[in-house]
């Protein structure tokens, strides 16, 4: 697969999840970035503003397998990894695949379950595979987890630790619609369930085609520098507890890749950085006396601001 073929797999797949995800360009975009550079998902938001139907459009246009866990605090390993359950006839023991054995899986609420139950899940992005009673299993490809936490109501939750959300590429917010956006989600779905009729635009093969391409993506070695100098600063940084690790650092590399991918370039710019940074960056950071995400926001933009971006021609490597 060439680069621009691979540019026009990856804009129909978000235009066909934008006809059931209104208003959300951006969002969509960062996740199928995330996709395909196999980084997984924290969207943290209130409920209703569609973190379900996300998922399930992401399978539809993926022609992928869905599963969905709902996180509470009874919930344990064996319901997300599977288990082995003894066979009276064939006197052996046979292996129930658990929810985690798919393509796109929801996680939702994730910390709403127990540290135990949320390791499970983490384990199972990180090393891609699942260990149950001694005997190893690989999970799907590809293996796509979309996590998501209500940030409102706290009550009988189980925040993840700072390494547990590290383990994640990006962290999301859909947020609520605009007026004009509202009403043409009324309008759409007054009669109508777009979900039902959406069709697949891109193969499994195909993604991993695309994700092949990403060793032919080339970048700057100022624009590594930048990224590295980036995570020091918030490292080094008086206002900030615990900056950006070099698996963020990593993480910020590799989703530069896919969003020139996405552009139709097989070179990095200082954009695919510079717009990645507060997704993939903000929730490895812990601040000093700063809680809301505004103001993180605003701080760690004061950060990026003041370290220089390269400007060279990087358009010949």
């Amino acid at each position: 697969m060439e680069i621009r073929e691979a540019q026009e797999k990856l804009n129909q797949f978000t235009g066909n999840i934008g006809k059931v995800i209104i208003g959300k360009e951006d969002v969509i975009k960062n996740i199928t970035i995330c996709l395909v550079a196999g980084g997984h998902v924290l969207l943290e938001d209130v409920p209703g503003t569609g973190k379900t139907m996300l998922a399930k459009s992401i399978a539809k246009s993926l022609a992928a397998e869905c599963s969905r866990i709902q996180f509470t605090p009874d919930l344990l390993p064996a319901d997300i990894t599977g288990l082995n359950v003894y066979n009276r006839a064939k006197e052996e023991f046979t292996f129930i695949p658990g929810p985690v054995m798919t393509n796109v899986l929801l996680a939702d609420e994730i910390n709403r379950a127990t540290p135990r139950t949320q390791s499970a899940l983490l384990e199972a992005m990180q090393e891609e595979q699942v260990t149950v009673d001694g005997e190893t299993r690989k999970l799907n490809d590809p293996f796509f987890v979309i996590a998501t936490q209500n940030p409102v109501e706290t009550a009988g939750t189980f925040p993840l630790p700072e390494a547990e959300l590290d383990r994640f590429m990006m962290e999301l917010t859909i947020g609520h619609l605009s007026v004009e956006e509202e009403i043409a989600l009324l309008n759409r779905f007054e009669k109508d369930e777009p979900i039902e009729s959406l069709q697949s635009v891109m193969t499994k093969e195909e993604l991993a085609e695309i994700r092949g391409l990403l060793d032919a993506v080339s970048i700057h070695p100022d624009l590594v520098k930048y990224i590295a100098t980036l995570s020091n600063a918030t490292r080094e940084d008086a206002g900030i507890y615990m900056g950006v690790s070099p698996r963020g650092s990593l993480f910020l590399l590799k989703a530069a890749k896919a969003s020139a991918l996405l552009n139709g370039r097989d070179y990095v710019i200082p954009d695919d950085i510079k717009k990645l940074i507060l997704p993939v960056c903000l929730h490895r950071i812990l601040f000093v006396n700063r809680k809301d995400r505004s103001s993180r926001e605003e701080y760690l933009a004061s950060i990026v601001n003041n370290i220089e971006m390269p400007s060279e021609n990087f358009v010949t490597q």
